[in-house]
């Protein structure tokens, strides 16, 4: 029964869950919020979505890139080079990015008379991102269940799992990852030195999959 909506950016971890649960999708629902990499990500969410035969909307968040304070939002110039271990890769965090994204998302869901909104975060974004930690979600799930009237509910099955057993699932669901996007730069390939690139080579990696990704250099 399709009763869920799925936040879907078009990077691997969503991509991935969208295939995951197709048979229980009936909207695809992507945010527009001014970073660097919205517009490379958000045709692929468009497209996966459309080969689905998922419905798929987008949702313009430009207040944020006008009010919010981070280096995601600042330009591909901003953006440290490194591991996302590093503590400077926090000015990476948009403040409740997610949190902002799902309460959208929860009012979209019931009025859509859907139960469930999909949303793929793992244990890989803990550390830094607040709104991506399991007393986040659970915390939220709450608050959708009680805000509404026919109490839709938060599902993030990757929560305690890491980037690299998601790239095992989408390994077994034969998901081409050259149809996502991760590098936070934004720019016409992946730079290959940002946070999200290097963990997108670890997970594949991980995964036992061959990197298809074009990188700098």
């Amino acid at each position: 029964m399709k009763d869920s909506a799925i936040i879907v950016s078009g990077g691997m971890d969503s991509i991935t869950l969208l295939y995951d649960k197709k048979d229980e999708i009936a909207l695809g629902i992507s945010f527009d919020y001014g970073s660097n990499h919205n517009a490379r990500e958000i045709p692929f969410a468009q497209m996966h979505c459309e080969r689905l035969g998922i419905k798929h909307i987008v949702i313009n968040l430009d207040f944020m890139h006008r009010y919010f304070k981070s280096s995601l939002l600042d330009g591909a110039d901003a953006i440290p080079e490194g591991h996302y271990e590093a503590d400077n890769m926090k000015s990476t965090v948009v403040p409740f990015r997610n949190g902002i994204m799902l309460s959208i998302a929860i009012g979209i869901a019931e009025s859509h008379n859907l139960k469930k909104v999909l949303i793929a975060n793992h244990g890989g974004d803990h550390t830094i991102y607040p709104d991506c930690r399991p007393e986040f979600i659970h915390a939220i799930d709450k608050a959708a269940r009680y805000g509404t009237f026919i109490n839709v509910g938060v599902s993030a099955p990757y929560t305690d799992i890491t980037k690299g057993q998601i790239a095992s699932i989408g390994k077994r669901l034969g998901i081409d990852y050259r149809e996502t996007w991760s590098c936070y730069k934004g720019g016409v390939v992946h730079c290959g030195k940002c946070g999200t690139c290097i963990e997108r080579k670890e997970a594949l990696a991980e995964a036992g999959i061959e990197d298809p990704t074009v990188y700098e250099g």
